[in-house]
Protein backbone atom coordinates (compact mmCIF):
# COMPACT_ATOMS: atom_id res chain seq x y z
CA UNK A 1 0.00 0.00 0.00
CA UNK A 2 1.45 3.20 -1.05
CA UNK A 3 2.19 5.71 1.84
CA UNK A 4 0.97 9.45 2.57
CA UNK A 5 3.45 11.72 3.75
CA UNK A 6 3.19 12.37 7.62
CA UNK A 7 1.63 16.06 9.02
CA UNK A 8 2.01 17.95 12.15
CA UNK A 9 0.51 20.90 13.22
CA UNK A 10 1.49 24.52 11.49
CA UNK A 11 1.14 26.09 14.60
CA UNK A 12 0.39 25.70 18.36
CA UNK A 13 -3.17 25.49 19.54
CA UNK A 14 -4.74 25.68 22.98
CA UNK A 15 -7.93 24.33 24.53
CA UNK A 16 -9.37 24.37 27.96
CA UNK A 17 -11.84 22.66 30.18
CA UNK A 18 -13.29 20.59 32.50
CA UNK A 19 -11.66 16.50 33.19
CA UNK A 20 -14.98 14.94 33.92
CA UNK A 21 -13.39 12.75 36.15
CA UNK A 22 -11.52 14.90 38.43
CA UNK A 23 -13.74 18.46 37.94
CA UNK A 24 -10.32 20.23 37.27
CA UNK A 25 -9.79 23.19 34.86
CA UNK A 26 -7.30 21.78 32.49
CA UNK A 27 -5.25 23.65 29.52
CA UNK A 28 -4.15 21.59 26.77
CA UNK A 29 -1.39 22.91 24.66
CA UNK A 30 -1.25 21.14 21.17
CA UNK A 31 2.43 21.90 19.57
CA UNK A 32 4.14 21.19 16.46
CA UNK A 33 6.80 17.91 16.20
CA UNK A 34 9.03 17.46 14.24
CA UNK A 35 9.11 14.17 11.73
CA UNK A 36 8.85 10.75 13.37
CA UNK A 37 8.11 12.07 16.53
CA UNK A 38 4.42 10.28 16.87
CA UNK A 39 2.23 11.86 19.69
CA UNK A 40 3.57 12.38 22.84
CA UNK A 41 1.37 13.32 26.33
CA UNK A 42 3.14 15.49 29.00
CA UNK A 43 2.07 16.46 32.30
CA UNK A 44 3.28 20.08 33.07
CA UNK A 45 1.61 20.18 36.81
CA UNK A 46 4.09 17.35 37.87
CA UNK A 47 8.29 18.32 38.99
CA UNK A 48 9.52 15.89 36.21
CA UNK A 49 8.25 16.01 32.69
CA UNK A 50 7.78 12.80 31.44
CA UNK A 51 6.87 13.09 27.63
CA UNK A 52 4.53 9.45 27.63
CA UNK A 53 4.59 8.03 23.73
CA UNK A 54 0.75 7.44 22.48
CA UNK A 55 1.63 3.71 22.21
CA UNK A 56 -0.25 0.85 23.27
CA UNK A 57 2.57 -0.36 24.98
CA UNK A 58 2.05 2.84 27.78
CA UNK A 59 -1.35 2.59 28.82
CA UNK A 60 -2.65 1.58 32.13
CA UNK A 61 -5.55 -0.84 32.76
CA UNK A 62 -8.25 1.24 33.55
CA UNK A 63 -12.44 1.04 33.25
CA UNK A 64 -14.32 2.58 30.42
CA UNK A 65 -11.30 4.96 29.23
CA UNK A 66 -8.08 4.99 27.70
CA UNK A 67 -5.06 5.98 29.95
CA UNK A 68 -0.80 5.67 29.58
CA UNK A 69 1.12 5.84 32.58
CA UNK A 70 5.26 6.16 32.93
CA UNK A 71 7.63 6.28 35.53
CA UNK A 72 4.57 6.90 37.74
CA UNK A 73 2.98 9.34 35.93
CA UNK A 74 -0.32 8.75 34.24
CA UNK A 75 -2.53 10.75 31.56
CA UNK A 76 -6.46 9.83 31.51
CA UNK A 77 -9.10 9.99 28.98
CA UNK A 78 -6.82 10.26 26.13
CA UNK A 79 -8.80 8.46 23.86
CA UNK A 80 -10.73 10.85 22.21
CA UNK A 81 -7.52 13.53 21.67
CA UNK A 82 -6.39 10.61 19.81
CA UNK A 83 -9.23 10.40 17.86
CA UNK A 84 -9.40 13.97 16.98
CA UNK A 85 -5.30 13.74 15.68
CA UNK A 86 -6.01 10.21 14.10
CA UNK A 87 -8.75 11.12 12.05
CA UNK A 88 -7.34 14.41 10.96
CA UNK A 89 -4.13 12.53 10.12
CA UNK A 90 -1.89 14.58 12.44
CA UNK A 91 0.64 11.86 13.07
CA UNK A 92 3.44 14.09 14.97
CA UNK A 93 2.23 16.76 18.19
CA UNK A 94 3.83 16.94 21.43
CA UNK A 95 0.03 17.66 23.93
CA UNK A 96 1.14 19.41 27.00
CA UNK A 97 -1.12 19.55 29.76
CA UNK A 98 -1.77 20.93 33.57
CA UNK A 99 -3.35 18.31 35.32
CA UNK A 100 -3.82 14.43 35.29
CA UNK A 101 -6.58 13.86 32.18
CA UNK A 102 -7.70 15.55 29.66
CA UNK A 103 -10.79 17.79 29.48
CA UNK A 104 -13.81 16.07 28.35
CA UNK A 105 -16.14 18.74 26.47
CA UNK A 106 -19.09 17.53 25.67
CA UNK A 107 -17.49 13.72 25.15
CA UNK A 108 -17.00 14.24 21.94
CA UNK A 109 -13.48 15.05 19.54
CA UNK A 110 -15.53 18.20 18.19
CA UNK A 111 -13.44 20.44 20.87
CA UNK A 112 -10.15 18.81 20.15
CA UNK A 113 -10.92 18.52 16.14
CA UNK A 114 -12.08 22.53 16.09
CA UNK A 115 -8.73 23.87 18.33
CA UNK A 116 -6.58 21.56 15.64
CA UNK A 117 -8.44 22.73 11.80
CA UNK A 118 -8.24 26.20 13.48
CA UNK A 119 -3.58 25.81 14.11
CA UNK A 120 -4.09 24.08 10.36
CA UNK A 121 -1.83 21.18 8.92
CA UNK A 122 1.88 21.31 8.03
CA UNK A 123 3.12 18.54 5.41
CA UNK A 124 6.86 16.83 5.85
CA UNK A 125 8.63 14.95 3.72
CA UNK A 126 9.21 11.69 5.79
CA UNK A 127 6.33 9.10 4.54
CA UNK A 128 3.97 7.74 7.17
CA UNK A 129 3.99 4.19 7.99
CA UNK A 130 1.74 1.47 7.05
CA UNK A 131 0.55 -1.68 9.20
CA UNK A 132 -1.83 -3.94 7.13
CA UNK A 133 -2.32 -7.31 8.11
CA UNK A 134 -1.80 -10.28 5.97
CA UNK A 135 -4.65 -12.55 7.42
CA UNK A 136 -8.09 -12.65 10.12
CA UNK A 137 -6.97 -12.09 13.31
CA UNK A 138 -9.85 -13.30 15.75
CA UNK A 139 -9.29 -12.26 19.50
CA UNK A 140 -10.52 -14.79 21.70
CA UNK A 141 -12.38 -13.33 24.36
CA UNK A 142 -13.62 -14.43 27.60
CA UNK A 143 -16.58 -11.76 27.83
CA UNK A 144 -20.00 -13.82 26.29
CA UNK A 145 -21.58 -11.72 23.36
CA UNK A 146 -18.13 -9.71 22.58
CA UNK A 147 -16.42 -10.20 19.01
CA UNK A 148 -13.52 -8.12 17.68
CA UNK A 149 -11.82 -9.42 14.99
CA UNK A 150 -9.09 -7.38 11.84
CA UNK A 151 -8.85 -8.76 8.13
CA UNK A 152 -7.06 -7.77 5.48
CA UNK A 153 -9.63 -4.63 3.50
CA UNK A 154 -10.54 -4.96 0.00
CA UNK A 155 -9.05 -1.70 -0.63
CA UNK A 156 -6.35 0.40 0.75
CA UNK A 157 -7.03 2.40 4.42
CA UNK A 158 -9.16 1.79 7.51
CA UNK A 159 -12.44 0.34 7.61
CA UNK A 160 -14.03 -0.22 10.94
CA UNK A 161 -17.46 -1.93 11.00
CA UNK A 162 -19.13 -2.07 14.61
CA UNK A 163 -22.08 -4.36 15.95
CA UNK A 164 -24.07 -2.18 19.14
CA UNK A 165 -26.13 -4.46 21.51
CA UNK A 166 -27.17 -4.33 24.80
CA UNK A 167 -29.98 -6.53 24.81
CA UNK A 168 -33.74 -6.25 24.55
CA UNK A 169 -34.09 -4.24 28.34
CA UNK A 170 -31.45 -1.76 27.52
CA UNK A 171 -33.05 1.72 26.80
CA UNK A 172 -29.75 1.88 24.19
CA UNK A 173 -30.83 0.81 21.21
CA UNK A 174 -29.02 -2.02 18.84
CA UNK A 175 -27.37 0.07 16.09
CA UNK A 176 -24.63 -0.90 13.54
CA UNK A 177 -22.25 1.17 10.93
CA UNK A 178 -19.63 0.19 8.87
CA UNK A 179 -17.16 3.60 7.74
CA UNK A 180 -13.96 4.18 5.57
CA UNK A 181 -11.47 5.91 7.96
CA UNK A 182 -10.63 9.44 5.76
CA UNK A 183 -10.59 12.99 7.60
CA UNK A 184 -13.98 14.24 5.68
CA UNK A 185 -15.72 10.96 7.08
CA UNK A 186 -13.96 11.66 10.48
CA UNK A 187 -15.35 14.95 10.92
CA UNK A 188 -18.41 14.34 9.18
CA UNK A 189 -19.92 11.61 10.74
CA UNK A 190 -17.86 10.67 13.77
CA UNK A 191 -16.47 13.58 15.30
CA UNK A 192 -19.58 15.20 16.84
CA UNK A 193 -20.63 11.90 18.05
CA UNK A 194 -20.67 11.91 22.62
CA UNK A 195 -19.93 9.35 24.95
CA UNK A 196 -23.41 7.37 26.66
CA UNK A 197 -23.59 6.00 30.09
CA UNK A 198 -26.47 4.24 31.98
CA UNK A 199 -28.13 6.73 34.58
CA UNK A 200 -27.56 4.21 37.18
CA UNK A 201 -23.92 4.26 36.07
CA UNK A 202 -23.70 7.84 35.94
CA UNK A 203 -25.63 7.97 39.84
CA UNK A 204 -22.70 5.56 40.67
CA UNK A 205 -19.70 7.36 39.01
CA UNK A 206 -20.88 10.28 41.19
CA UNK A 207 -21.49 8.46 44.30
CA UNK A 208 -17.31 7.53 43.83
CA UNK A 209 -16.61 11.22 43.91
CA UNK A 210 -16.21 11.49 40.22
CA UNK A 211 -17.87 13.39 37.62
CA UNK A 212 -19.03 15.82 40.33
CA UNK A 213 -19.07 19.02 38.06
CA UNK A 214 -21.44 16.87 35.20
CA UNK A 215 -25.01 17.51 34.27
CA UNK A 216 -27.21 15.75 31.77
CA UNK A 217 -26.25 18.17 29.25
CA UNK A 218 -22.44 17.36 29.17
CA UNK A 219 -22.84 13.76 27.65
CA UNK A 220 -25.59 11.02 27.09
CA UNK A 221 -27.45 9.65 30.15
CA UNK A 222 -29.44 7.19 29.00
CA UNK A 223 -32.63 6.44 31.74
CA UNK A 224 -35.48 4.14 31.55
CA UNK A 225 -37.31 6.18 28.58
CA UNK A 226 -34.02 7.30 26.71
CA UNK A 227 -32.13 9.94 26.53
CA UNK A 228 -32.17 12.77 30.19
CA UNK A 229 -32.10 16.20 28.88
CA UNK A 230 -30.90 15.85 25.95
CA UNK A 231 -30.78 15.33 21.96
CA UNK A 232 -29.58 12.82 19.79
CA UNK A 233 -26.92 14.29 17.01
CA UNK A 234 -27.80 11.23 14.99
CA UNK A 235 -30.23 8.57 15.82
CA UNK A 236 -27.10 5.75 15.61
CA UNK A 237 -25.29 8.65 17.42
CA UNK A 238 -23.91 5.56 20.39
CA UNK A 239 -22.08 3.64 17.46
CA UNK A 240 -20.89 6.39 15.96
CA UNK A 241 -18.99 7.08 18.98
CA UNK A 242 -17.95 3.66 19.77
CA UNK A 243 -16.07 4.22 16.35
CA UNK A 244 -14.73 7.29 17.29
CA UNK A 245 -13.25 5.22 20.74
CA UNK A 246 -11.97 2.81 17.77
CA UNK A 247 -10.36 5.31 16.08
CA UNK A 248 -8.40 6.61 18.88
CA UNK A 249 -7.94 3.36 20.48
CA UNK A 250 -5.94 1.77 17.20
CA UNK A 251 -3.83 5.20 17.00
CA UNK A 252 -2.20 3.82 19.51
CA UNK A 253 -0.44 1.49 17.19
CA UNK A 254 1.49 4.42 15.85
CA UNK A 255 0.85 3.91 12.73
CA UNK A 256 -1.92 4.00 9.90
CA UNK A 257 -3.94 0.68 9.63
CA UNK A 258 -5.03 -0.92 6.71
CA UNK A 259 -7.28 -3.14 7.65
CA UNK A 260 -10.77 -3.81 8.05
CA UNK A 261 -11.41 -3.86 11.82
CA UNK A 262 -15.03 -6.21 13.46
CA UNK A 263 -16.42 -5.44 16.56
CA UNK A 264 -19.22 -6.35 18.54
CA UNK A 265 -20.16 -4.82 22.09
CA UNK A 266 -16.29 -3.99 22.54
CA UNK A 267 -14.62 -1.20 24.48
CA UNK A 268 -10.92 0.29 25.22
CA UNK A 269 -9.65 -2.98 26.84
CA UNK A 270 -10.16 -4.79 23.41
CA UNK A 271 -9.31 -2.28 21.63
CA UNK A 272 -5.97 -2.32 22.90
CA UNK A 273 -5.84 -5.96 22.79
CA UNK A 274 -6.35 -6.18 18.81
CA UNK A 275 -3.53 -3.57 18.58
CA UNK A 276 -1.44 -5.44 20.69
CA UNK A 277 -2.42 -8.38 18.37
CA UNK A 278 -1.70 -6.93 15.12
CA UNK A 279 1.89 -5.74 16.61
CA UNK A 280 2.75 -9.48 17.39
CA UNK A 281 1.24 -10.68 14.09
CA UNK A 282 3.39 -7.79 12.01
CA UNK A 283 6.81 -8.63 14.31
CA UNK A 284 6.32 -12.63 13.73
CA UNK A 285 5.94 -11.40 9.55
CA UNK A 286 9.33 -9.54 10.05
CA UNK A 287 10.92 -12.10 11.95
CA UNK A 288 10.07 -14.74 9.08
CA UNK A 289 11.10 -12.16 6.64
CA UNK A 290 14.59 -11.40 7.95
CA UNK A 291 15.05 -15.72 7.99
CA UNK A 292 14.04 -16.40 4.66
CA UNK A 293 16.52 -13.29 4.01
Amino acid sequence: MPSRFQHTLARPARVTGIGFLTGAEITVHFLPAPADHGVTFTRTDVAELVPIPARVEFTAPRSRRTALEHRGVSIELIEHVMAALAGLQIDNCRVELNGPELPGGDGSSQMFADCLLDAGLQTLDERREVCTVPVTLDLQLAEPGLAISVQPNSQPGLRISYELDYGAESPIPAQSLSIDVTPAIFLNEIVFARTFILEAEARAFQAQGMGQRLTFQDLLVYGPQGVIDNELRAPNECVRHKILDCIGDFALLGCDLSAHVICRRTGHRQNADLVRAIQHQNCREARGFRDAA
